[in-house]
């Protein structure tokens, strides 16, 4: 794997070697030294893979075109010079467009500070402020860490300001995704800081609006995340707990995805917001309560062919499932049925058939009639089908596993009919390929009867801890 870093320098003046003193063509350069660098175990993920550009009539003086767009940037925002400024932040949003490595270059050359002064001189000219919060989201999407407490302030500002702008506060959303993704002192500021109201209030505000909707319920879910390693422990419950008690989030989404039932990205969308605010009980039922639970089982339903939409409608499912009144809600709507069909005309998306195992596996626990349903309706066989589909995928092979064992633990006669589809020799095989489901795979084969053989890590006995 590679580890080793070099500068975008280091790569150009290599470029430049191969062009002079062995009289390469520039693409057969910059290959050469692509190769070479591979070669040494170097990561050239951020690394601009081109021959810079002239910066002038000196064919010597070369500098990549992203960082010449800079440059006059930064010169029409010390000279205040708004006319010039606009296009320059324009040319410098496509540029950064190109890729994350131009992006990470034009990081590194302290374009950050530019952009967040060109969008300053910008809050009177709406036209030029979209120029500049372009700019800004263009260079964060993949750079978190450049967002410090000036920006913030200047980011909650805006959205705040401008909240009947549709086309601002998309992209001020946009901004938020970006530097929320896998950084946690980020959301915290930004929660601490009021962003919650303003994200569902845009929900609200423009729920007509697709593009706006899907970026701000992307922002929330975001905002449940605990995806940065570098904290032990983040806020992700807190923050699910305000959206939905403190900024009326459940209601908002829920309200808002009747206005899209012909758009299949943004269903996918709040039902994967939903899914991720499911983190109670009393919010599960809320969600039935308010609808939420029938306008899935008909997405479901309506959406059957598009897997994108059934995937996240059965993660959202397996997540208020975690309520035992909503277990039975679901299956009264003729939820299991549903579910099975969903996993039997997508067997060949092994995550459809993890999210609907786990779906049932949820519907199953401490649910004897649930369970009696689900076999009636072809969920162990569907589950079984799947493990052959996918024997490779640890996450199918494990949720297919607790399934069984939920069916069969609370009801023994399942077992012998699931025996005669072929379970044991699925589990043994999940088992043998797979470490990850061996506790799982034990489990369901002791509560189906199978021969188990426990291993003691310890006893307690033969020594002491004393020296």
């Amino acid at each position: 794997m590679a580890s080793r870093q070099i500068t975008q320098e280091t790569f150009d003046t290599v470029v430049q070697e191969n062009i002079t003193e062995f009289e390469m063509e520039p693409d057969e350069a910059v290959n050469e030294a692509v190769q070479q660098f591979e070669s040494q175990g170097v990561d050239l993920s951020n690394i601009i893979k081109a021959l810079p550009k002239p910066a002038g009539s000196d064919e010597n003086d070369r500098t990549h075109e992203i960082l010449q767009t800079l440059d006059s940037l930064r010169k029409s925002v010390d000279l205040s010079a708004l006319s010039e400024m606009g296009d320059h932040l324009l040319h410098f949003s496509e540029q950064c467009k190109q890729g994350m490595a131009y992006r990470f270059l034009a990081a590194q050359k302290f374009a950050y500070p530019v952009v967040l002064s060109a969008w300053k001189l910008a809050l009177g000219d709406q036209d030029l402020m979209m120029k500049a919060l372009y700019a800004m989201s263009s260079l964060t999407d993949g750079q978190p860490d450049l967002l410090e407490p000036v920006g913030q302030q200047l980011l909650v500002k805006t959205l705040g300001e401008n909240v009947s702008h549709a086309e601002v506060t998309l992209v001020g959303i946009r901004i938020i995704r970006h530097v929320c993704l896998k950084h946690e002192q980020n959301r915290q500021d930004l929660v601490k800081s009021g962003i919650l109201p303003l994200l569902t209030g845009a929900m609200v505000k423009h729920g007509s609006d697709a593009e706006v909707v899907r970026e701000a319920c992307s922002a929330l879910k975001i905002m449940t995340f605990d995806d940065d390693i570098r904290v032990p422990f983040g806020h992700a419950h807190e923050h699910a707990k305000m959206i939905v008690m403190e900024n009326n989030g459940l209601k908002v989404i829920i309200e808002t995805a009747k206005g899209f039932m012909n758009s299949s990205s943004v269903l996918s969308e709040l039902c994967s917001t939903l899914a991720r605010l499911s983190v109670r009980n009393e919010f599960c039922q809320e969600i039935v309560d308010l609808g939420g639970l029938n306008f899935m089982v008909a997405l479901l339903a309506d959406c059957i062919d598009h897997q994108e939409v059934v995937k996240q409608v059965l993660s959202a499912v397996r997540a208020i499932a975690g309520n035992d009144d909503v277990k039975d809600a679901i299956v009264n709507t003729g939820g299991t049925d549903l579910i099975v069909l969903a996993m039997n005309q997508h067997i060949s998306n092994p995550q459809i058939c993890e999210q609907g195992c786990a779906a049932l596996c949820m519907l199953a626990l401490r649910k004897p009639e649930n369970c009696k349903v689900i076999m009636e309706g072809g969920g162990a066989l569907a589950a079984l089908q799947a493990m052959k589909a996918h024997p490779k995928e640890v996450t199918v092979q494990k949720q297919a596993c607790m399934l069984i064992r939920n069916l069969v633990s609370r009801m023994r006669d399942f077992s012998q009919p699931i025996l005669e589809m072929g379970a044991e020799t699925l589990i043994l095989e999940a088992q043998a390929a797979h470490r990850d489901c061996d506790d799982v795979a034990k489990a369901a084969l002791r509560d189906l009867g199978c021969k188990v053989e426990f291993r003691e890590l310890w006893t307690g006995q033969k020594g002491s801890l004393a020296q």
